[in-house]
């Protein structure tokens, strides 16, 4: 194995970067740090390394000093932390002059694969001029194992699939103007690809290909990561609770669950299952980033607990695999695209239930940023739902004063009725547009 290893090392340090569509995804500018590039399978951690390395290779860092080497590959199986420190003394054996003299970087995908990968990790960063970016799809690369192992050493900079924006810039046809100077085609345009883009989703490679061959392609997606990155993962030993749930959640998308309910279900239908499994399960496909759950608002942690929470899947292009009614879930697909949107930027969400019993479907915090409350409507068809609406974001706003109200909806047109001054509405392909991605 360590023969393949070398061999893969000495491959990792000469291919060409492949020209790929950008991310708008940002390394912090912080020193001697290791970033963990996370996020569900197949979404580009990948092309994320390499766009990295391009552009340490663009600002001037010899080419052999930029070390690529993928983890999850059949022929290393067994690998340990051992054989990438034995490796690491083979790479400074061939560049014996870049050892304390140079800046070298290594990107390692897949590390999460890889037995005691964290204090392997810590090593190289306590006792060698090493840059370390670091990939894997489950959530505990950052979380638990970087926590406790790295003690600070890390930090987080997540991949989703695609944005909209990142949607188009593949495509070819990404704005270059802000919404208010774009022209009434181009806005029919964007228009257009948005609606698209709700039924199509995010995931790099479902890009652009027939609905038969991505229903297919994003299918084979999903139960890779439920199998590798759940049931082996995790040695579920109750696979018919587990996919049981995994249909519930990926087939409601947007909408609220509970475990006890869950648990009552099933136990209705003669299948045995703890709660705590339920639990569990739950956090599992959070950590494998199949599933973004947010809870109720509230300072009582008890409350939190007890409400239901609301669960979206990582991607809206997941929802037509388990939609079986035939209906469109436009509202819930741009619903899930505004929720995975905010998160990309950074924003800690929550849902809200007012003092008077509304629902307003984000309360959105992050550091420096004013706080928003956002209602997402795909389609507003009659004043009376339009009036419900925006009585949620005002019911709202009086216990969260300090937070902008917006409503965001699929229309473009604005509202024949009017709304009140401290209420904003916003085109949703204006909203994903406008904001640059920041993380």
């Amino acid at each position: 194995m360590r023969d393949f290893l070398r061999q893969k090392m000495i491959d990792g340090l000469s291919a060409t970067p492949q020209k790929l569509t950008r991310r708008s995804a940002q390394l912090p500018n912080i020193p001697r740090k290791a970033f963990a590039v996370i996020g569900v399978r197949r979404s580009g951690k990948m092309s994320y390394l390499w766009q990295c390395l391009a552009d340490r290779l663009a600002a001037g860092a010899p080419r052999e000093s930029l070390l690529m080497l993928g983890l999850e590959d059949d022929r290393l199986a067994g690998i340990q932390a051992s054989d990438l420190s034995w490796m690491t003394e083979e790479y400074f054996s061939l560049y014996p002059g870049f050892r304390d003299q140079h800046s070298v970087t290594f990107f390692l995908d897949e590390i999460q694969t890889v037995p005691g990968w964290e204090l392997f990790a810590r090593r190289l960063m306590d006792t060698e001029k090493i840059n370390l970016l670091l990939s894997g799809s489950s959530a505990k690369l950052l979380s638990r194992e970087v926590a406790t192992s790295m003690r600070g050493r890390a930090l987080e900079v997540s991949i989703y699939p695609f944005s909209l924006r990142e949607a188009l810039r593949h495509a070819g046809s990404e704005p270059t103007k802000a919404w208010e100077r774009l022209p009434k085609a181009a806005r029919s345009q964007l228009d257009n690809q948005l609606r698209r883009y709700l039924v199509d989703g995010g995931f790099p490679e479902a890009q652009g290909i027939a609905t038969r061959d991505r229903v297919a392609l994003l299918r084979g997606y999903v139960d890779v990561v439920v199998l590798r990155d759940v049931i082996e993962r995790h040695a579920i030993s109750n696979p018919l609770a587990l996919r049981w749930m995994q249909r519930q959640l990926l087939g409601n998308p947007a909408g609220m669950f509970s475990v006890q309910k869950y648990h009552d279900t099933l136990k209705s239908q003669g299948v045995a299952v703890g709660k705590d499994s339920l639990h569990a399960y739950l956090a599992h496909f959070e950590d494998a980033f199949l599933i973004r759950t947010i809870a109720l608002h509230t300072a009582s942690e008890r409350q939190r607990m007890v409400n239901p929470r609301k669960a979206y899947p990582i991607d809206p292009g997941l929802i037509q695999l388990y939609e079986r009614t035939g209906r469109a879930n436009v509202g819930h697909a741009l619903e899930t695209v505004v929720l995975i949107e905010l998160q990309r930027r950074g924003y800690d969400v929550a849902y809200v239930l007012t003092h008077e019993g509304w629902e307003v479907d984000f309360l959105a915090i992050a550091p420096a940023q004013p706080a928003l409350l956002i209602q997402v409507y795909a389609e507003i068809r009659d004043a009376s739902t339009w009036e419900r609406e925006v009585r949620a974001l005002i019911s709202a706003s009086s216990d969260h004063p300090d937070a902008t109200p917006i409503l965001i909806t699929l229309d473009t047109m604005p509202p024949t009725v009017a709304l009140p001054a401290s209420v904003r509405w916003i085109p949703a392909v204006q909203w994903l547009l406008d904001n640059p991605d920041s993380h």
